[in-house]
């Protein structure tokens, strides 16, 4: 349309001539008609989130009750991005959402390269809320700034410990749960926060298989590890090494009573432990982390949250 044909339609739409506007995306660059109170977009799944937001922001800016209809082809299958872009849009419907919208927009299409114009999308491996802990830490780290008490925990025991793919299919899903698993382990969550995240796992993908279960179990005992200051619950050969804090002399003579075989090594802050073989075999994935468990407790005063003891 002309500038001046364009102007009149818009003139006439304002003023009531006529009930529908049938317009491209143009829309989305901020009219302003507060008498507009329904949107209809067809094949809102091919719009970026931004785009629908914009979109759905030219309705109800006056005193009508605004409504927005997104619609899709029923009879092809949404993309898993699409979805979220949909998904993200209907739960964030209230007066000043945009700000959960921009970091939801951020997540799914990648924060890429701080310092140019790349888009590599690496935050969305690992989620907004971490990605901003990890550059947070990254900052006070370069200044010399070490936060009292934080200690990075180096866990590594061999277990069979993950969400399989059967289990949950999308890879986003899969690194979404590993999040949320990370986040409810460190000593600030919640104490029942890990068994809110199996509660969810179950109630979204059924009964969790034993993988799942057993890093479930893993991220308890990271919990409580990190809870006493511990650098290091290590697996190393035939032996357990666990480093980070100094023990008394009380603690040391259990360590020696309880654990035959086991070593302190004063200026390292670690003991080395033999790991038990009974009838020559390695113990199980379960039996382990009991093992772990019971020697974190036991010499250095580690306590499962109560929720979790109650269980």
């Amino acid at each position: 349309m002309s500038e001046s044909t364009l102007e009149q339609v818009m003139v006439d739409f304002w003023e009531r001539r006529f009930d529908v506007l049938v317009s491209t995306t143009i829309v989305e660059t901020g009219l302003d008609i507060a008498n507009a109170n329904t949107l209809i977009i067809d094949k809102a799944d091919k719009y970026g989130l931004s785009q629908l937001h914009q979109l759905r922001g030219r309705v109800g800016r006056g005193r009508e009750r605004g409504y927005a209809y997104f619609l899709y082809d029923a009879d092809k299958p949404l993309s898993e991005t699409a979805q979220d872009r949909l998904e993200t849009i209907a739960a964030n419907n209230e007066l000043g959402a945009g700000m959960q919208v921009a970091m939801k927009d951020l997540e799914i299409r990648g924060a890429g390269n701080l310092l140019g114009g790349e888009q590599s999308g690496h935050i969305a491996g690992v989620g907004f809320d971490l990605y901003l802990r990890m550059i947070g830490e990254a900052v006070s780290q370069f200044r010399g700034d070490v936060a009292e008490g934080q200690t990075e925990l180096r866990l590594e025991i061999p277990v069979d410990a993950h969400i399989p793919e059967d289990y949950v299919e999308s890879e986003r899903l899969r690194l979404e749960a590993y999040q949320k698993l990370s986040a409810a382990s460190a000593p600030a969550a919640q104490p029942e926060a890990i068994d809110m995240v199996l509660d969810e796992l179950t109630d979204r993908y059924g009964q969790p298989p034993q993988a799942v279960l057993t890093l479930v179990e893993v991220s308890r005992l990271r919990r409580m590890a990190q809870q006493v200051g511990l650098s290091d619950v290590v697996v190393m050969g035939s032996n357990l090494r666990v480093a980070g804090k100094e023990l008394a002399d009380s603690a040391q003579v259990r360590l020696k009573r309880m654990f035959p075989g086991a070593r302190w090594f004063p200026q390292q802050n670690a003991t080395s432990i033999p790991l038990p073989r009974p009838h020559g075999e390695a113990l199980p994935d379960g039996a382990l982390i009991d093992w772990v468990e019971s020697i974190l407790t036991a010499v250095y005063g580690a306590s499962k949250a109560p929720a979790e003891t109650a269980a």
